[in-house]
Protein backbone atom coordinates (compact mmCIF):
# COMPACT_ATOMS: atom_id res chain seq x y z
CA UNK A 1 0.00 0.00 0.00
CA UNK A 2 1.50 3.71 -0.78
CA UNK A 3 1.38 6.48 1.73
CA UNK A 4 -1.25 8.26 -0.14
CA UNK A 5 -3.28 4.71 0.38
CA UNK A 6 -2.18 4.38 4.26
CA UNK A 7 -3.54 7.85 4.75
CA UNK A 8 -7.08 8.42 2.83
CA UNK A 9 -7.36 4.48 4.47
CA UNK A 10 -6.45 6.30 7.77
CA UNK A 11 -9.08 8.92 6.74
CA UNK A 12 -12.38 6.79 6.06
CA UNK A 13 -11.52 4.61 9.16
CA UNK A 14 -11.58 7.81 11.00
CA UNK A 15 -14.53 9.27 9.71
CA UNK A 16 -16.07 6.01 9.46
CA UNK A 17 -15.89 5.58 13.29
CA UNK A 18 -16.92 9.11 13.80
CA UNK A 19 -20.01 8.65 11.63
CA UNK A 20 -20.85 5.53 13.55
CA UNK A 21 -19.56 5.32 16.87
CA UNK A 22 -19.00 8.58 18.40
CA UNK A 23 -21.25 11.52 16.89
CA UNK A 24 -22.59 11.16 13.80
CA UNK A 25 -24.06 14.88 12.72
CA UNK A 26 -20.61 16.18 13.82
CA UNK A 27 -18.72 14.09 11.60
CA UNK A 28 -20.56 15.20 8.51
CA UNK A 29 -19.98 18.87 9.65
CA UNK A 30 -16.41 18.22 10.01
CA UNK A 31 -15.48 16.34 6.83
CA UNK A 32 -18.25 19.32 5.03
CA UNK A 33 -15.29 21.61 6.18
CA UNK A 34 -12.33 19.86 4.92
CA UNK A 35 -11.33 18.55 8.41
CA UNK A 36 -8.24 15.97 8.26
CA UNK A 37 -7.06 13.48 10.51
CA UNK A 38 -4.47 14.65 13.25
CA UNK A 39 -2.03 12.23 13.56
CA UNK A 40 1.13 13.91 15.19
CA UNK A 41 2.02 17.59 17.05
CA UNK A 42 4.78 19.53 18.34
CA UNK A 43 5.49 23.08 18.97
CA UNK A 44 2.71 24.95 18.02
CA UNK A 45 2.18 22.53 14.84
CA UNK A 46 -0.26 19.64 14.07
CA UNK A 47 0.49 17.13 11.53
CA UNK A 48 -2.65 15.56 9.69
CA UNK A 49 -3.06 12.15 7.69
CA UNK A 50 -1.23 13.17 4.69
CA UNK A 51 1.84 14.99 6.60
CA UNK A 52 0.92 17.94 5.86
CA UNK A 53 2.10 20.60 8.68
CA UNK A 54 -0.97 23.17 10.25
CA UNK A 55 -0.08 26.18 12.39
CA UNK A 56 -2.15 25.77 15.51
CA UNK A 57 -3.88 29.08 16.18
CA UNK A 58 -7.16 27.13 17.72
CA UNK A 59 -4.59 25.60 20.70
CA UNK A 60 -6.93 23.31 21.77
CA UNK A 61 -9.42 26.17 22.85
CA UNK A 62 -6.53 27.25 25.70
CA UNK A 63 -5.08 23.96 26.25
CA UNK A 64 -1.94 24.33 24.73
CA UNK A 65 -0.30 27.04 26.04
CA UNK A 66 3.10 25.24 26.01
CA UNK A 67 2.50 24.20 23.01
CA UNK A 68 2.50 20.27 21.70
CA UNK A 69 4.72 17.86 23.72
CA UNK A 70 6.82 20.08 25.72
CA UNK A 71 10.06 18.52 26.76
CA UNK A 72 10.29 19.28 30.18
CA UNK A 73 6.38 18.85 30.79
CA UNK A 74 7.10 15.39 29.10
CA UNK A 75 9.52 14.59 30.97
CA UNK A 76 8.41 14.91 34.33
CA UNK A 77 5.40 12.74 33.44
CA UNK A 78 7.47 10.17 32.28
CA UNK A 79 9.35 10.09 35.32
CA UNK A 80 6.15 10.17 37.32
CA UNK A 81 4.65 7.23 35.28
CA UNK A 82 7.87 4.92 36.53
CA UNK A 83 7.38 5.86 39.77
CA UNK A 84 3.16 5.70 40.49
CA UNK A 85 0.74 6.55 38.29
CA UNK A 86 -2.65 7.08 40.13
CA UNK A 87 -3.06 7.91 43.65
CA UNK A 88 -4.05 5.62 45.96
CA UNK A 89 -6.15 7.71 47.84
CA UNK A 90 -5.73 6.79 51.78
CA UNK A 91 -2.07 8.15 52.02
CA UNK A 92 -0.59 12.09 51.43
CA UNK A 93 0.62 12.64 47.89
CA UNK A 94 3.55 14.76 47.97
CA UNK A 95 2.90 15.92 44.28
CA UNK A 96 -0.69 16.94 45.22
CA UNK A 97 0.41 18.90 47.95
CA UNK A 98 3.21 20.77 46.10
CA UNK A 99 1.13 21.61 43.05
CA UNK A 100 -1.30 22.98 45.75
CA UNK A 101 1.53 25.05 47.30
CA UNK A 102 2.57 26.65 44.02
CA UNK A 103 -0.66 27.90 43.38
CA UNK A 104 -1.25 29.38 46.13
CA UNK A 105 2.43 31.07 45.43
CA UNK A 106 1.69 32.08 41.97
CA UNK A 107 -2.52 32.93 42.32
CA UNK A 108 -3.33 36.63 43.45
CA UNK A 109 -3.92 37.73 47.18
CA UNK A 110 -4.98 34.97 49.87
CA UNK A 111 -5.79 32.25 47.35
CA UNK A 112 -4.58 29.79 49.41
CA UNK A 113 -6.52 25.99 49.73
CA UNK A 114 -6.59 23.92 46.27
CA UNK A 115 -9.28 21.42 45.08
CA UNK A 116 -8.00 19.47 41.68
CA UNK A 117 -10.50 17.82 39.17
CA UNK A 118 -10.05 16.88 35.54
CA UNK A 119 -11.91 19.45 34.26
CA UNK A 120 -12.73 23.14 33.69
CA UNK A 121 -16.62 22.02 34.27
CA UNK A 122 -15.56 19.94 37.05
CA UNK A 123 -13.56 22.96 38.86
CA UNK A 124 -16.70 24.85 38.52
CA UNK A 125 -19.19 22.81 39.85
CA UNK A 126 -16.91 22.38 42.92
CA UNK A 127 -16.68 26.11 43.29
CA UNK A 128 -20.21 26.41 43.45
CA UNK A 129 -21.07 24.34 45.60
CA UNK A 130 -18.29 25.65 47.81
CA UNK A 131 -20.10 28.68 47.72
CA UNK A 132 -23.49 27.19 48.47
CA UNK A 133 -22.08 25.20 51.52
CA UNK A 134 -19.89 28.61 52.99
CA UNK A 135 -22.94 30.73 52.90
CA UNK A 136 -26.32 29.00 53.32
CA UNK A 137 -27.42 30.52 50.06
CA UNK A 138 -28.80 28.94 47.14
CA UNK A 139 -28.64 32.10 44.36
CA UNK A 140 -26.26 32.15 42.17
CA UNK A 141 -25.29 35.03 39.36
CA UNK A 142 -23.66 34.36 36.51
CA UNK A 143 -23.60 36.72 33.03
CA UNK A 144 -24.91 36.70 29.77
CA UNK A 145 -22.67 35.09 26.81
CA UNK A 146 -20.95 32.90 29.95
CA UNK A 147 -19.28 29.80 29.19
CA UNK A 148 -18.53 28.10 32.46
CA UNK A 149 -19.09 24.09 31.18
CA UNK A 150 -21.86 21.54 30.46
CA UNK A 151 -22.50 19.73 33.73
CA UNK A 152 -25.44 20.45 35.22
CA UNK A 153 -24.58 23.41 37.96
CA UNK A 154 -21.76 25.05 34.94
CA UNK A 155 -24.66 24.86 32.36
CA UNK A 156 -26.85 26.21 35.02
CA UNK A 157 -24.93 29.78 35.19
CA UNK A 158 -23.62 29.76 31.42
CA UNK A 159 -24.99 32.12 29.59
CA UNK A 160 -26.64 30.74 26.41
CA UNK A 161 -30.34 29.10 26.32
CA UNK A 162 -30.04 26.84 23.28
CA UNK A 163 -27.42 24.73 24.98
CA UNK A 164 -28.96 25.47 28.13
CA UNK A 165 -33.03 24.81 27.25
CA UNK A 166 -32.86 21.07 26.10
CA UNK A 167 -31.68 20.01 29.50
CA UNK A 168 -34.03 21.96 32.05
CA UNK A 169 -35.11 22.49 34.61
CA UNK A 170 -31.82 22.90 35.89
CA UNK A 171 -30.36 24.62 38.77
CA UNK A 172 -33.15 26.78 40.41
CA UNK A 173 -32.60 30.52 41.54
CA UNK A 174 -29.93 31.15 39.00
CA UNK A 175 -29.83 34.98 37.30
CA UNK A 176 -28.46 36.06 34.44
CA UNK A 177 -27.21 39.99 33.90
CA UNK A 178 -25.64 41.90 31.09
CA UNK A 179 -21.59 41.40 31.03
CA UNK A 180 -19.70 43.98 32.23
CA UNK A 181 -23.21 45.70 33.43
CA UNK A 182 -22.69 46.41 37.45
CA UNK A 183 -25.68 48.62 37.34
CA UNK A 184 -27.37 45.42 36.79
CA UNK A 185 -25.54 42.81 38.84
CA UNK A 186 -25.85 45.62 41.82
CA UNK A 187 -29.65 45.06 40.99
CA UNK A 188 -29.79 40.93 41.85
CA UNK A 189 -26.63 40.27 43.86
CA UNK A 190 -28.13 40.93 47.24
CA UNK A 191 -28.73 37.03 48.41
CA UNK A 192 -26.85 35.84 46.24
CA UNK A 193 -24.31 32.62 47.51
CA UNK A 194 -21.86 33.57 44.31
CA UNK A 195 -21.20 35.48 41.41
CA UNK A 196 -19.71 33.52 38.81
CA UNK A 197 -17.36 36.18 35.66
CA UNK A 198 -14.94 35.07 33.49
CA UNK A 199 -12.32 38.09 33.38
CA UNK A 200 -12.78 38.17 29.73
CA UNK A 201 -15.63 36.34 27.83
CA UNK A 202 -13.52 33.32 25.70
CA UNK A 203 -17.03 31.53 24.43
CA UNK A 204 -19.09 34.72 24.75
CA UNK A 205 -16.83 36.03 21.64
CA UNK A 206 -13.87 37.21 23.65
CA UNK A 207 -15.74 40.09 25.55
CA UNK A 208 -13.65 42.30 26.88
CA UNK A 209 -15.81 44.41 29.88
CA UNK A 210 -15.26 48.03 30.47
CA UNK A 211 -11.98 49.03 32.76
CA UNK A 212 -13.01 48.83 36.40
CA UNK A 213 -15.43 45.67 35.96
CA UNK A 214 -13.70 42.92 37.99
CA UNK A 215 -12.94 45.64 40.61
CA UNK A 216 -16.68 46.83 41.01
CA UNK A 217 -17.88 43.43 41.41
CA UNK A 218 -15.29 42.67 43.91
CA UNK A 219 -17.06 45.77 45.77
CA UNK A 220 -20.62 44.28 45.09
CA UNK A 221 -19.63 40.49 46.71
CA UNK A 222 -17.92 42.58 49.35
CA UNK A 223 -21.31 44.66 50.07
CA UNK A 224 -23.37 41.90 49.93
CA UNK A 225 -21.57 38.43 51.02
CA UNK A 226 -21.59 36.75 47.77
CA UNK A 227 -19.00 34.69 47.01
CA UNK A 228 -16.83 36.17 43.72
CA UNK A 229 -15.94 33.30 41.42
CA UNK A 230 -13.71 34.43 38.58
CA UNK A 231 -13.41 31.35 36.46
CA UNK A 232 -10.05 31.36 34.79
CA UNK A 233 -10.38 28.62 32.80
CA UNK A 234 -9.83 30.10 29.67
CA UNK A 235 -8.06 33.33 30.83
CA UNK A 236 -5.13 32.18 33.38
CA UNK A 237 -1.90 30.91 33.07
CA UNK A 238 -0.21 33.70 30.83
CA UNK A 239 -3.10 33.86 28.31
CA UNK A 240 -4.09 37.52 28.58
CA UNK A 241 -0.20 38.62 29.27
CA UNK A 242 -0.36 38.31 32.98
CA UNK A 243 -0.12 35.17 35.29
CA UNK A 244 -3.91 35.81 35.49
CA UNK A 245 -6.35 38.30 33.63
CA UNK A 246 -7.37 39.04 37.49
CA UNK A 247 -4.22 40.42 38.31
CA UNK A 248 -4.47 42.99 35.09
CA UNK A 249 -6.97 44.83 37.55
CA UNK A 250 -5.38 43.80 41.00
CA UNK A 251 -8.42 42.01 41.83
CA UNK A 252 -8.39 39.13 44.56
CA UNK A 253 -11.44 36.83 44.54
CA UNK A 254 -12.82 34.68 46.69
CA UNK A 255 -12.26 31.28 44.24
CA UNK A 256 -10.35 30.77 41.06
CA UNK A 257 -11.15 28.09 38.83
CA UNK A 258 -8.37 26.66 36.18
CA UNK A 259 -8.27 24.05 34.02
CA UNK A 260 -6.95 24.19 30.15
CA UNK A 261 -3.61 25.10 30.20
CA UNK A 262 -2.88 23.98 34.03
CA UNK A 263 -0.60 21.34 32.62
CA UNK A 264 0.86 23.11 29.41
CA UNK A 265 -1.16 20.78 27.44
CA UNK A 266 -0.28 17.14 28.49
CA UNK A 267 -2.48 15.66 31.15
CA UNK A 268 -6.14 16.90 32.07
CA UNK A 269 -6.90 18.44 35.23
CA UNK A 270 -8.60 21.16 36.99
CA UNK A 271 -8.48 23.13 40.08
CA UNK A 272 -10.60 26.02 41.74
CA UNK A 273 -8.63 27.74 44.68
CA UNK A 274 -10.06 29.37 47.52
CA UNK A 275 -9.50 31.69 50.41
CA UNK A 276 -9.06 29.95 53.54
CA UNK A 277 -11.81 31.84 55.35
CA UNK A 278 -14.66 30.51 52.24
CA UNK A 279 -13.01 27.13 52.28
CA UNK A 280 -13.30 26.53 55.90
CA UNK A 281 -16.93 27.94 56.00
CA UNK A 282 -17.64 25.24 53.75
CA UNK A 283 -15.65 22.21 54.25
CA UNK A 284 -13.75 22.40 58.12
CA UNK A 285 -16.52 20.33 59.37
CA UNK A 286 -16.59 17.64 56.71
CA UNK A 287 -13.33 17.66 54.46
CA UNK A 288 -15.08 14.47 52.21
CA UNK A 289 -17.94 16.48 51.69
CA UNK A 290 -16.84 17.00 47.70
CA UNK A 291 -13.88 14.55 46.49
CA UNK A 292 -12.51 13.01 43.29
CA UNK A 293 -11.65 10.09 42.06
CA UNK A 294 -8.57 10.86 39.66
CA UNK A 295 -8.43 14.44 40.62
CA UNK A 296 -4.90 15.52 41.83
CA UNK A 297 -3.28 12.21 40.47
CA UNK A 298 0.18 12.14 40.33
CA UNK A 299 0.96 12.46 36.67
CA UNK A 300 -1.93 15.19 36.58
CA UNK A 301 0.58 17.11 39.08
CA UNK A 302 3.70 16.57 37.64
CA UNK A 303 2.57 17.79 34.51
CA UNK A 304 1.31 20.73 36.33
CA UNK A 305 4.35 21.77 38.61
CA UNK A 306 6.88 21.16 35.47
CA UNK A 307 4.12 23.55 33.17
CA UNK A 308 4.20 25.73 36.21
CA UNK A 309 8.19 25.99 35.68
CA UNK A 310 8.06 26.47 32.36
CA UNK A 311 5.80 29.43 32.37
CA UNK A 312 7.41 31.62 35.01
CA UNK A 313 10.88 30.74 33.94
CA UNK A 314 10.16 31.45 30.23
CA UNK A 315 8.02 34.16 31.01
CA UNK A 316 5.57 33.24 28.57
CA UNK A 317 2.92 36.28 30.04
CA UNK A 318 5.46 38.56 28.61
CA UNK A 319 5.57 36.80 25.28
CA UNK A 320 1.82 36.73 25.01
CA UNK A 321 1.66 40.48 25.53
CA UNK A 322 4.35 41.05 22.86
CA UNK A 323 2.77 38.42 19.88
CA UNK A 324 -0.41 39.20 20.87
CA UNK A 325 0.13 43.11 20.31
CA UNK A 326 0.81 41.99 17.18
CA UNK A 327 -1.71 39.55 16.53
CA UNK A 328 -4.37 41.95 17.03
CA UNK A 329 -2.62 45.15 15.39
CA UNK A 330 -2.41 43.11 12.15
CA UNK A 331 -6.31 41.36 12.46
CA UNK A 332 -7.20 44.88 13.19
CA UNK A 333 -5.31 45.74 9.64
CA UNK A 334 -7.34 43.00 7.94
CA UNK A 335 -10.64 44.33 9.28
CA UNK A 336 -10.01 47.85 7.66
CA UNK A 337 -9.18 46.07 4.49
CA UNK A 338 -12.60 43.93 4.56
CA UNK A 339 -15.02 46.36 6.15
CA UNK A 340 -17.97 44.63 4.59
CA UNK A 341 -16.36 41.27 6.32
CA UNK A 342 -14.89 42.06 9.70
CA UNK A 343 -17.57 44.20 12.15
CA UNK A 344 -14.39 44.19 14.92
CA UNK A 345 -11.85 42.34 16.04
CA UNK A 346 -10.85 42.74 19.94
CA UNK A 347 -8.66 40.60 22.68
CA UNK A 348 -6.37 40.74 25.42
CA UNK A 349 -2.83 38.90 24.83
CA UNK A 350 -3.30 35.90 22.95
CA UNK A 351 -7.47 35.85 23.27
CA UNK A 352 -8.34 37.45 20.26
CA UNK A 353 -11.50 37.23 18.45
CA UNK A 354 -12.39 38.48 14.90
CA UNK A 355 -16.01 39.13 14.57
CA UNK A 356 -17.55 39.14 11.57
CA UNK A 357 -20.99 40.81 9.55
CA UNK A 358 -22.25 37.14 8.62
CA UNK A 359 -22.44 34.17 10.79
CA UNK A 360 -22.23 32.50 7.19
CA UNK A 361 -18.58 34.09 6.17
CA UNK A 362 -17.12 32.04 8.91
CA UNK A 363 -17.69 28.95 7.29
CA UNK A 364 -15.54 29.89 4.23
CA UNK A 365 -13.16 31.48 6.04
CA UNK A 366 -12.53 28.42 8.51
CA UNK A 367 -11.67 26.40 5.76
CA UNK A 368 -9.94 28.56 3.68
CA UNK A 369 -7.54 29.02 7.05
CA UNK A 370 -6.81 25.36 6.62
CA UNK A 371 -5.93 24.77 3.19
CA UNK A 372 -3.31 27.30 4.14
CA UNK A 373 -2.06 25.25 6.91
CA UNK A 374 -3.50 27.53 10.11
CA UNK A 375 -6.19 26.37 12.32
CA UNK A 376 -8.94 28.93 14.19
CA UNK A 377 -12.17 28.22 15.92
CA UNK A 378 -15.78 29.61 15.94
CA UNK A 379 -16.71 30.97 19.82
CA UNK A 380 -19.61 28.68 21.29
CA UNK A 381 -21.72 31.18 22.35
CA UNK A 382 -21.42 33.65 19.36
CA UNK A 383 -20.43 31.89 16.09
CA UNK A 384 -19.71 35.40 13.79
CA UNK A 385 -16.83 35.41 16.53
CA UNK A 386 -13.41 33.41 14.40
CA UNK A 387 -11.14 32.82 17.95
CA UNK A 388 -7.30 33.00 17.77
CA UNK A 389 -5.87 31.24 20.35
CA UNK A 390 -2.09 29.84 20.06
CA UNK A 391 0.22 28.54 22.13
CA UNK A 392 1.83 31.12 24.37
CA UNK A 393 5.30 29.82 22.93
CA UNK A 394 4.54 31.15 19.55
CA UNK A 395 7.03 33.55 17.24
CA UNK A 396 6.63 36.66 15.48
CA UNK A 397 7.70 34.90 12.21
CA UNK A 398 4.56 32.43 12.94
CA UNK A 399 2.27 35.51 13.81
CA UNK A 400 2.73 36.80 10.56
CA UNK A 401 2.26 33.50 8.87
CA UNK A 402 -1.19 33.15 10.43
CA UNK A 403 -2.18 36.85 9.61
CA UNK A 404 -1.21 36.37 5.77
CA UNK A 405 -3.30 33.39 6.19
CA UNK A 406 -6.12 35.43 7.66
CA UNK A 407 -5.81 37.89 4.86
CA UNK A 408 -6.34 35.59 2.07
CA UNK A 409 -8.97 33.36 3.72
CA UNK A 410 -10.89 36.68 3.93
CA UNK A 411 -10.57 38.04 0.47
CA UNK A 412 -11.77 34.29 -0.52
CA UNK A 413 -14.68 34.55 1.24
CA UNK A 414 -15.54 38.08 -0.44
CA UNK A 415 -14.60 37.03 -3.90
CA UNK A 416 -17.21 34.67 -3.46
CA UNK A 417 -19.85 36.60 -2.51
CA UNK A 418 -18.85 39.23 -5.20
CA UNK A 419 -17.90 42.25 -2.48
CA UNK A 420 -14.66 44.01 -2.93
CA UNK A 421 -11.91 45.27 -0.75
CA UNK A 422 -11.40 48.83 0.83
CA UNK A 423 -8.06 49.74 -1.03
CA UNK A 424 -4.98 50.10 1.44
Amino acid sequence: MTDSAAAQALYTETYENYRDYVNPPLARVMKLSGSPVEVSADGVSIVDHNGKRYLDFAGGYGVFTLGYGHPRVVAAVREQLDVMALSGRTMFSPLLGRLAKRLAELTPGDLQISFFANSGTEAVEGALKLARAATGRAKFVGTHGAFHGKTFGALSVSGREAFRAPFGPLLADVAHVPFGDLGALAGVIDDAAAVIVEPIQGEGGVNVPPAGYLRGVRALCDRSGAVFIADEVQTGLGRCGALFACDIEGVVPDVMTLAKGLSGGVMPIGAYIARPAVWNAAYAKAPLLHTSTFGGNPLACAAALAALDVLVDDDLAANARERGAELLEGARAIARRYPDAIADVRGVGLLAGVELRNEGYGGTIIPELLKRGVTAAWTLNQQRVIRLEPPLIVNAAQIATALRALDEAVGVALDRLGVLACPT
